[in-house]
This record gives C-alpha cells, structure tokens and sequence, in this order.
C-alpha cells in the first residue's frame, strides 16, 4: 500500500510539474520584448582605445583612429529551435566605434521580439547579395546612413563591410598608411560573412523584462586570426582586391564571442 501510494505521489507530481511547465510556455503567447546586444570592441585581453600602440605578428603594430563595422541579418533561435529573424527593414546597423559609451560598449536594442528562452544568436557581417539586389532605393534609410558613415564606397561598388584607419610600424618604417575597407565588390566578389554563436546561458525574453547579449569583438584577429597577415606584404591597404579581401573576411567573421549574458 506505501508503495501504491508512493507511485501515486510521483506521477501527481510529475503532472502538476507538466502542467505548469505548459502554462509557462503558453503564457509566453503573444508576448513581446525588448534584447539589448552590446558590442564591446578589444585587442586580445585589452579594452580597445583609439591611439593606443597594439602589437602584432611578424614584430609589427598598430594604432588605429577609425573602426567600424556593418551588422546585419541578427537572428535568434529558441529552446525548440524554432528561429526569429528580426524584421529585414530595420536588421541592419554600423557598430561604431567612436559611439560607444563609458564601458566601451556600442548598443543594439532589438524591440518586439517574440517572449521565448534564446540559446543562440547569428548575424551577418556586411550586406548580403540579397539585400543588395534590392537596389539603391531598396536600402531605405540605410543607404544615407552608410553615406553619412562613409561606408559606402559607391553604389556601383558596393559598401565598406569594416572600416579600420590607422596607421602601422615595423622594423623598417614608422607610422604608415594602414587602411583596412573590405567589402563585397557589386556581385563579382561576395565577403559577406555569417556568424553564429551560442549564449553561455539562455536568454529570457519577456514583456517585463530587457536582457541583454554582451559580444566582445577581438580587433587582433582581423590581422592574427584564421590567417596571419602582414602590412608590409600588401596589408596594409586593403579595399577591394579579390586576393585580400576575402582572407580578411574570414578573418573579421572569427573575431566574436559571447562573453556574457544578463536576463534583466
């Protein structure tokens, strides 16, 4: 009889756990919030500031007076797996460097996303051929944006995908021209790139609540990252050759991590 009684408890127990599991999950119906990505630019283990000396291989370094880079095509999937792309109109953004705040960190604010838990992130590094196909007037008000931003080399061309102005030295000179402007080329050179990363711990988006996704972006690894580059063999200025670009496309694409997440 205990043990009848025993089985009784457990499966109750279970039931009642099933059914407030489910009245979470539909409780979650139509609900909506906000997700904060904080972008936070560095070297290696260092905060990143304009006019400071970085180190590099091949006894070369750096310091750099303009970066920036385009975002786009942010896209979050839930427990489940199920995916919410954010709306394509708005889903595109430059994480500049100049912008950020007192902590280092340059914010995105993702307003009316569906309330769920998130355990992975994705985005685009650039503009894609799609969104490009649109043409000119299909960017909307990203196009001036771009412009304003000097990201834009022209239409015809294309767009700066990351912008990095400087200057680099070595054992043989001082203070060079370093200018690092990759992008795709129109549509005979595609560095569109796409990052995907998953979150230390799941994201609880909810109408009450504003969490936020904190990216540490690694500037090292656009010249020490799936490829070792040196300035002084044709690295120091790349724009829109098919030989470099597409090597620091890769390169730029390894450069993010989630460090950590805050359910707010």
């Amino acid at each position: 009889m205990k043990l009848f009684k025993f089985f009784i408890a457990i499966l109750l127990c279970n039931t009642i756990m099933s059914c407030s599991n489910d009245d979470d999950m539909e409780s979650l119906d139509g609900q909506f919030g906000n997700l904060v990505i904080k972008f936070d630019n560095g070297v290696e283990d260092q905060d990143f500031i304009f006019g400071v000396n970085y180190s590099k291989s091949a006894n070369e370094s750096y310091q750099l007076e303009t970066l920036k880079y385009i975002i786009s095509n942010i896209e979050l999937t839930d427990a489940d797996g199920t995916t919410f792309m954010y709306p394509t109109d708005d889903n595109v953004f430059i994480v500049n460097e100049a912008d950020a705040n007192n902590a280092g960190e340059i914010w995105i604010t993702l307003e009316g996303i569906p309330a769920a838990d998130y355990t992975k992130i994705s985005f685009g590094v650039g503009i894609d051929q799609e969104r490009y196909g649109l043409g000119a007037e299909g960017q909307g008000d990203f196009l001036q944006t771009a412009q304003d931003e000097e990201m834009l080399w022209s239409w015809a061309t294309g767009f700066r995908f990351i912008r990095l102005d400087g200057v680099y030295s070595d054992n043989s000179v001082t203070d060079e021209a370093l200018n690092i402007h990759m992008g795709s080329v129109g549509t005979s050179l595609d560095n569109y790139r796409e990052v995907s990363l998953d979150l230390p711990n799941t994201v609880l988006v909810r109408e009450m609540a504003e969490p936020e996704v904190h990216i540490k972006a690694d500037i090292s690894l656009v010249f020490d990252g799936q490829t070792s580059v040196t300035f002084s063999e044709g690295y120091s200025q790349v724009h829109t050759d098919e030989t470099t670009t597409p090597i620091i496309a890769d390169n730029v694409m390894g450069m993010f991590e989630v460090h950590h997440v805050h359910n707010n």
